[in-house]
């Protein structure tokens, strides 16, 4: 019975490490999201409200994995990866070196971003470290993000086209 109890301990941590990961991930959708200026929606004014749409679903995940943590007995750890910061810093970096078309470079970053986000959940499924009552959880936000990657990826088509 001990030995059981301790294999279910185990299992917890492991799952909430992995969720604490995709939080920061989720995070970092979210900062990166808020970075996209007014400009963007002047030129691509037709998907402000799928951008608008993507924040909400990204607020709702973070209070989603939250609380699946808090379930599993952990400590939700709030905070951005450190692949995230660096990457926004780099962004930062370069768009004050942009000359010409710092929208289409924003948008360009937000599908890149996407598709992070969409591997990162893809990887926390087939990595077999969650307990099952996370594994639905991760599949509904994994088929959420995958829907917003391939709505941002048809703009970006449409732009280049």
């Amino acid at each position: 019975m001990i030995l059981h109890q301790y294999k279910y301990i185990m299992e917890n941590k492991i799952t909430v490490s992995v969720l604490n990961e995709l939080l920061h991930i989720t995070n970092d959708r979210i900062e990166g999201f808020e970075k996209v200026e007014g400009k963007v929606w002047e030129k691509y004014p037709d998907i402000k409200a799928e951008y608008d749409r993507m924040i909400s679903q990204s607020k709702m995940m973070k209070n989603e994995l939250i609380n699946q943590i808090k379930e599993l007995g952990g400590e939700a750890d709030d905070s951005t990866s450190m692949a995230g910061s660096i990457h926004r810093t780099w962004i930062d970096i370069k768009n004050s070196f942009t000359i010409g078309n710092i929208e289409d470079s924003t948008l360009a970053n937000v599908v890149f971003g996407e598709k992070a986000a969409v591997e990162a959940y893809q990887n926390a499924l087939e990595s077999g470290k969650l307990l099952p009552e996370s594994v639905d959880l991760i599949t509904e936000h994994l088929h959420s993000l995958k829907v917003s990657y391939k709505q941002f990826q048809k703009i970006e088509e449409y732009r280049n086209g």
